[in-house]
């Protein structure tokens, strides 16, 4: 067995163990279930007296947070229209589209985060705002990571160009600087706030040059003796080249330019034209690339991945892709305490700045609380066709493994388990078996789930679920009593064994009440009723009522013997049709022939005869009832046969 990169993280379940018993455990699609057992532990003490309970542990408390549902609902979105992008197309045509897609993706987290917050500062419990922060911290990191990811793998931005791409990933993850120059700026005497120096180096780490003059004017109006110098520092910082992707000069061109910047910086260094003034000398210190003075401002700096971009930034900006990977280790390296080791986000940004996108995945697999990133990232990177080369041991690539357990935990959630239909559907391999095994466990509460469940399965022509929810929903709506459901339901299943018992049942309840119930569906079966001959029997017979109730007494006689002679009708309902029979023997015109007539008779002999061989014992009222039936049949048969003989008589005379 293959060793685990990491140790799994220990989860204290309250209340277990007090009682001294062996735990017991069962597994669920995204849960499991810890009880305990009636088994003691060996050599245990006293036990706490208690009922015992059944604790329901969850992998991922994130798709039960009613913001971040928002998250997995438009991120499908993204993924479904990423599906349907066009094999056929170059890679070189398809790049501005998954760029834009990444972008897509990133601001969903972004919205995600900002509602996280506001939830945040208007919630009134403490672990809800805890809960809430933690969730936000988890996204902050997330979406840093997939930018980084965006800009070197799916951008795949050249030299000249990769920097100013760092730079505004870091920009944008470091917005605190912005929100201490507000209040630096709208202060009674801005040059004389304790952050002012803070704003303003701020904002040269980050290559800010524009916003870092607009601050220093400020002190330079303010110490006319000292203006040289700072329009000196003004100069340097206007001079600054940067690189132009859309202009015409080329990077050559461009890394010339900067050097003499960059030797003009230092002689005003070298001169001590900065002197005088320790913050302009810092500044420039920190323009010619040193190092030491970045350090220095680790606080203003905040993290190793922003020193590296500040250092690449002052010290070579045309820095190739496949040199990042030299910087970042060197730069996390000076940036943090020997004595303090990596955190998990700091060994993934190191690996992405590597190019080493398996290890990125892996160790996001490994730090985050569920599949929701490494799932979608994934998928994007796959459809750039960076991870061809990375094809597991078990039949599944990586890219399928990761959406495939993605997706198996949304099944979990009593709503986005239709969400993973999605994601099943676009993965070939083992999707549709993953699909079949989770939709057999979906609880079918409602009807209106079941239908949902079930036209999933029939858009994908999967008979035999489609088959066992019909039988589920039957025998449920047989058990309420509720006939017409349960048929139709047996009949939507072509369960033949059932639709007989139902149909059965249809007749029970007419022969107690007079009447059939849910008229409609027996009406409009159509061909359905050949799925079993007691079914084809209930929807004849309901054909002979309503021949009869419109009064089309020759067609019903008809029906009503053929039901007999065929044998379609069962031999126990062979009197109530007889008994129907009476109404017809009365009427005043011939409705039976001879012939007709003859069958009848027969019939109800074959009757008689059945019954009193193996007659069961009855009442004395039962008795007389069935004698008086008898009775009237035997008479109103014999005086229709008068009739008939008479009238077909006359008419051959």
């Amino acid at each position: 067995m293959e060793e685990v990169d990491v140790e799994p993280t220990t989860t204290l379940i309250p209340g277990v163990g007090l009682r001294q018993r062996h735990v017991g455990f069962e597994w669920g699609t995204g849960d499991i279930l810890v009880y305990e057992t009636n088994f003691k532990l060996q050599g245990a003490g006293s036990a706490r007296s208690g009922t015992p309970s059944v604790h329901v542990v969850r992998k991922d408390e994130d798709i039960y947070s009613p913001i971040l549902r928002k998250l997995f609902n438009e991120s499908h979105h993204i993924f479904v229209g990423l599906q349907n992008i066009q094999e056929d197309l170059p890679s070189k045509n398809k790049k501005p589209q998954f760029v834009s897609i990444s972008k897509n993706y990133r601001s969903v987290i972004r919205a995600c985060m900002e509602e996280l917050q506001q939830g945040a500062v208007s919630a009134q419990d403490t672990s809800v705002i805890a809960q809430y922060s933690n969730q936000v911290s988890i996204l902050l990191a997330i979406e840093l990571i997939w930018n980084l990811c965006e800009v070197l793998f799916i951008d795949a931005a050249p030299a000249g160009v990769l920097l100013l791409h760092l730079l505004d990933w870091v920009r944008l993850h470091k917005a605190d600087v912005d929100e201490r120059a507000r209040e630096v700026l709208q202060s009674e005497s801005p040059t004389h706030h304790h952050a002012y120096w803070e704003v303003v180096i701020s904002f040269v780490l980050q290559g800010r040059m524009d916003e870092a003059r607009q601050v220093l004017v400020k002190q330079a109006n303010l110490q006319p003796a000292s203006r040289p110098i700072y329009q000196l520092m003004d100069s340097l910082l206007q001079k600054m080249p940067i690189f132009n992707p859309g202009g015409t000069q080329t990077l050559t061109e461009f890394d010339v330019k900067w050097r003499h910047w960059h030797e003009e910086c230092d002689r005003c260094l070298q001169d001590n034209s900065f002197a005088s003034n320790r913050h302009l000398e810092t500044i420039c210190k920190i323009l010619v690339g040193d190092e030491d003075t970045m350090l220095e401002h680790k606080e203003l700096l905040g993290t190793w991945y922003h020193f590296l971009v500040s250092r690449l930034l002052y010290f070579h900006p045309t820095v190739k892709p496949s040199e990042l990977h030299y910087y970042a280790q060197s730069s996390m390296d000076m940036f943090l305490d020997f004595r303090s080791a990596p955190e998990p986000l700091d060994s993934i940004l190191l690996a992405a700045f590597e190019f080493d996108i398996h290890q990125v995945i892996k160790d996001c697999s490994i730090a985050l609380n569920n599949w929701w990133f490494v799932a979608h990232l994934t998928d994007l990177l796959d459809h750039c066709k960076l991870l061809q080369s990375h094809n597991l041991h078990f039949g599944s690539n990586l890219r399928e493994f990761l959406v495939l357990e993605y997706a198996s935990g949304l099944f979990s959630h009593h709503s986005l388990w239709q969400l993973a239909v999605d994601y099943f559907d676009h993965c070939p391999e083992f999707g549709r078996v993953y699909l079949e095994l989770q939709l057999e466990r979906v609880p079918l509460e409602t009807e209106r789930k079941a239908l949902k469940v079930l036209r999933i399965c029939e858009q994908r022509q999967m008979n035999e679920q489609v088959r066992s929810i019909c039988k589920i929903m039957a025998k449920r709506a047989l058990s309420n009593n509720r006939l017409g459901s349960a048929l139709s339901w047996s009949i939507r299943a072509k369960d033949a064994a059932f639709a007989t018992l139902i149909s059965e049942r249809f007749l029970q309840d007419y022969c107690k009440r007079g009447s059939f119930s849910d008229l409609d569906l027996i009406d409009n079966l159509g061909p359905a009723m050949l799925l079993s001959d007691r079914l084809t029997f209930l929807g004849k017979y309901r054909e002979f009522h309503r021949l009869y109730g419109e009064k089309r007494f020759t067609e019903a006689a008809k029906l009503l013997l053929s039901l007999m002679t065929a044998k379609i009708a069962p031999r126990s309902f062979w009197m109530t049709l007889l008994v129907d029979a009476l109404p017809l023997l009365e009427q005043k015109e011939v409705i039976f022939s001879v012939d007709q007539t003859h069958e009848l008779m027969f019939c109800l002999e074959e009757l008689t005869s059945d019954n009193s061989d193996g007659k069961p014992e009855q009442s004395a009222q039962d008795e007389d009832i069935e004698s008086t039936k008898l009775e009237l049949l035997r008479l109103a048969l014999a005086r229709n046969l008068a009739m008939a003989i008479v009238k077909e008589g006359t008419v051959e005379a």
